[in-house]
């Protein structure tokens, strides 16, 4: 046999043995595979689906676990609470305080605030300072405070005050209970 003959049957067998393979594996992957992403019987979820099948399933167990809660009852609950909130002075609303200079924002437990503008230092009344989450360490009295840092005042009675000879009033938010005092 010439090299082209040998050369012809050998691509017959090589396509031959390609189409054979192809049309198996499309028969065996449309036998195991017959359902389609999206199709009704895979159906596309979005978050919002889930969300609302979830909120009613907590309701309903809600209710189980609650002797029957109802809607009224529920958002009694969560009035009390709110106005409970509102009493001990816990907030979760962000407020924009001027600090002026000659006096010292004081935080109740749990405050949190990140000075704005100026130069802030650290108040503590003990050796205890306050927390900067920011960077992950405590800053005791006198210490300066960064600005833009999230600071945490895990107990009341510590606060921020301008640095000496600063002349502007230091702009913080908070949110929590505070109070200016008068520096001593």
């Amino acid at each position: 046999m010439k090299k082209s003959a040998k050369l012809a049957v050998f691509c017959s067998i090589i396509g031959a043995g390609i189409i054979v393979f192809s049309l198996v594996t499309n028969q065996v992957q449309g036998d195991s595979d017959s359902v389609t992403p999206g199709s009704v019987n895979d159906p596309v979820v979005t978050k919002s689906y889930i969300d609302k099948q979830v909120a009613a399933l907590v309701k309903a167990e809600l209710a189980n676990q609650n002797g029957g809660m109802d809607d009224k009852k529920l958002q009694e609950m969560f009035d009390a609470f709110r106005a409970e909130m509102e009493q001990s002075g816990g907030s979760s609303k962000v407020e924009v305080v001027t600090v002026p200079v000659g006096k010292r924002l004081v935080a109740k437990d749990g405050t949190e605030f990140i000075v704005r503008a100026g130069k802030a230092m650290a108040y503590s009344a003990d050796a205890n300072g306050i927390s900067d989450l920011t960077d992950g360490v405590d800053i005791t009295n006198g210490k300066p405070v960064p600005n833009n840092h999230f600071i945490l005042f895990p107990r009341g009675g510590r606060g921020v005050t301008a640095q000496v000879g600063q002349k502007a009033a230091l702009t913080v938010l908070v949110r929590g209970a505070y109070e200016i005092q008068v520096q001593q």
